[in-house]
């Protein structure tokens, strides 16, 4: 009798909670494709997810152009959006503060 088992490991990736609608430039292609993702790799046996191989899934930011991700604590612009939910940075447009157009008049 011959049985046939298969081992290995699969990535399962979603988006992270709070990134939905970030949208960033990838650090090695240069496009405007990054996207925050939760990666988590787990241990598989005959394709099924047994044993996740750390206990903390992998924050990143992930192209799906040049298949690039990079640790969002290496990215500054990103970990300014929590909460925010905009796609991609906003400048200060205006006039310099302490300057906002209002005359004071004595």
């Amino acid at each position: 009798m011959f049985f046939f088992f298969t081992c290995g490991t699969h990535i399962f990736t979603s988006r992270l909670k709070g990134y939905e609608n970030v949208t960033v430039q990838c650090q090695n292609c240069g496009n405007m494709s990054g996207r925050v993702y939760k990666r988590w790799e787990w241990f598989t046996f005959c394709f099924i997810p047994i044993v996740p191989f750390s206990f903390k899934p992998w924050r990143e930011v992930g192209c799906h152009i040049c298949n690039f991700y990079q640790d969002i604590k290496y990215r500054p612009d990103v970990q300014n959006h929590l909460g925010q939910g905009q796609g991609l940075p906003m400048h200060n447009y205006g006039p310099p503060s302490g300057h906002g157009g209002q005359h004071q008049f004595k």
